[in-house]
């Protein structure tokens, strides 16, 4: 099982090269800065022998130019690279949240996970062009530090280590109270991005139902825990910052006070403590820089961590489709459950229980009973959003598990009960399932399902933007855009779930006879309340509890079946008179 470590090292394996290149040009300009007490040295000397410091100034001042030169170089090359690395790592986090598994999406929310594709994709960024690049920098350079301490004098790097040793080990203590709280302030941060999403999601429901304050109190309230965790980890980091301070302190009093006193004695001569209390001063850089690696490491490795949550959830591997169908598959398709099983990962019952019937190829077969008997469930795992647990579903006596899903899909048009529409213009909806159709295909089916209204409305036709889930539309203009989609699709078997449900008399009856035109080339199953859809039917399936209880025509059932009988009394009847 790999570590959130080893994850991040991956993340920055792809850009070894130009980290290298920007670390190591940094890493010159540090060894630039480490002559600086050396020349400082010479300066002192020359002054207190009346020689003339010049050449010791103007070495100072072209180790000062070159060090801010390779500094800046490298700076920009590692933050370069920071960017390329969050655009890597967002493109293959996007493209596996589109390929998770419907059931592993359902148990998600789309706001943490907009968070994650954002805010921790940032996180990246500096973790792997700043921490781990400066980490090493600040190791290498607190090494060159120490070494060139103990050419000045080894009993003062004595004293100063032992100093560092004993906050080295109190800081050691705070990095894993660093790490936990910044993993919590993300999740934070992910909970109100939930919270919010849900809220602008459901915009006109949330003002319908005077529930503003509400919704505020749920955002408010999240984005208060991720500034209480946000607090917390800046307590520690400030914690951290302030002891790596001090023990610079602490060790600059020891060296002092024991500095002065080898001076005193003629141990030490008085340049090579000033160069000596310079390298002290000078390990504030790279002690900071292991800090402040540290921390971003831990944040790192905390959003590498939520990240591979995302990475780590069952996701399809659709094959490609093919480019033709052959003759066997080009007519409409022949579907069959067989005693089929499926229960969703919850306590609720069975969706489906020992489910068997038969949609012959071509025609109407309509799907009917009371809500909860399973017929939208029917439909996804036909899209294989999942998969049965037990039984035999086939398409054409093909196990539909053996179908290649992007082949398998491609075969299937499929009209929500919600008819989603997105945002874009109309031509960019209607084009989604079949982005090559001609304009020609786009005008008939916009015919086909009286949308010709609808056009000659919009200012700029087709190419007017709908709005945001195409709130511009109404309802049943979204229903017929979603069935005009999917007629472009050219389906060889077509899933309606309720689409009358939001059209009035008259484009429901023109649907009627859109379908009936399709029914000789395409296998059509409709879900369906009204009883002016499932009087068309060549056949009725009527579910109840995940079961069939009945099958056969209208007419058939009304004589067969009570439940029937009941429901187009009441439920298809009612329905119809809307």
């Amino acid at each position: 099982m790999p570590t959130d470590l080893s994850r991040l090292l991956a993340q920055a394996r792809p850009h070894l090269r130009p980290l290298t290149a920007g670390g190591t040009l940094a890493l010159a300009g540090s060894a630039a800065g480490l002559t600086m007490p050396w020349a400082a040295k010479y300066a002192v000397q020359a002054f207190a022998e009346h020689r003339s410091p010049a050449p010791a100034l103007a070495l100072l001042t072209l180790i000062v130019l070159a060090g801010a030169a390779l500094t800046a170089t490298g700076t920009y090359l590692m933050s370069r690279t920071g960017e390329a690395v969050v655009l890597a790592a967002r493109e293959r986090l996007t493209t596996r949240m589109l390929r998770l598994k419907v059931a592993a999406v359902d148990r998600l929310t789309p706001g943490d996970l907009l968070t994650r594709a954002t805010g921790d994709t940032t996180l990246l960024r500096t973790v792997l062009s700043r921490s781990l690049v400066e980490s090493a920098n600040g190791a290498l350079t607190l090494l060159g530090t120490v070494v060139l301490m103990g050419i000045v004098d080894w009993f003062l790097l004595l004293v100063t280590l032992l100093v560092l040793a004993l906050i080295t080990a109190a800081l050691a203590l705070l990095m894993p109270r660093i790490r936990r709280a910044q993993f919590q302030a993300q999740e934070a941060v992910g909970a109100m991005g939930s919270n919010l999403d849900r809220a602008l999601q459901s915009f006109r429901t949330v003002k319908a139902n005077g529930a503003e304050d509400r919704e505020r109190h749920a955002v408010t309230s999240a984005a208060r825990r991720a500034y209480d965790k946000g607090l917390s980890v800046a307590r520690w980091t400030s914690a951290s910052d302030v002891s790596m301070l001090v023990s610079v302190q602490v060790a600059f009093l020891c060296v002092l006070g024991a500095g002065g006193a080898r001076v005193a004695s003629g141990a030490l001569d008085l340049a090579s403590l000033i160069a000596f209390l310079l390298y002290l001063f000078y390990l504030v850089a790279p002690l900071g820089q292991l800090a402040e690696g540290w921390v971003g490491l831990n944040t790192g490795m905390a959003a590498v961590g939520r990240i591979a949550e995302i990475e780590d959830l069952p996701g399809e591997d659709p094959d490609p489709p093919r480019q033709a169908r052959t003759a066997r598959e080009s007519g409409p398709a022949e579907v069959t459950f067989t005693d089929v099983t499926f229960a969703y990962d919850d306590d609720r019952a069975p969706a489906h229980d020992a489910l068997t019937f038969t949609a012959p190829p071509g025609g109407l077969t309509a799907l009917v009973g009371p809500s909860g008997a399973g017929k939208s469930t029917v439909f996804a795992l036909l899209e294989r959003f999942y998969d049965h647990t037990a039984g035999a579903l086939t398409v054409d006596g093909r196990d539909i598990r053996d179908w290649p899903l992007a082949e398998l899909r491609a075969a299937l048009g499929y009209v929500e009960q919600d008819a989603p529409v997105l945002a874009g213009t109309l031509r960019d909806n209607l084009r989604y399932a079949a982005p090559n159709a001609t304009d020609e295909e786009v005008t008939e089916a916009v015919t086909r399902t009286r949308l010709d209204d609808l056009l000659a409305r919009l200012p700029e036709g087709l190419d007017t933007p709908v709005g945001h889930r195409g709130v511009l539309l109404s309802g049943g203009e979204r229903q017929r855009v979603a069935i005009a989609r999917a007629l472009l699709r050219r389906p060889r078997l077509l899933l309606l779930d309720e689409v009358t449900a939001n059209l009035d008399a008259v484009n429901e009856q023109h649907l009627r006879e859109v379908i009936r035109d399709l029914t000789p080339h395409t296998t059509v199953l409709v879900i369906a309340h009204r009883l002016s859809t499932v009087v068309d039917a060549d056949r009725i399936v009527v579910m109840e509890h995940g079961r069939v209880r009945a099958q056969g025509t209208h007419s058939e059932l009304l004589e067969a079946d009570a439940l029937y009988g009941e429901l187009a009394a009441t439920q298809l009847v009612t329905a119809s008179t809307h």
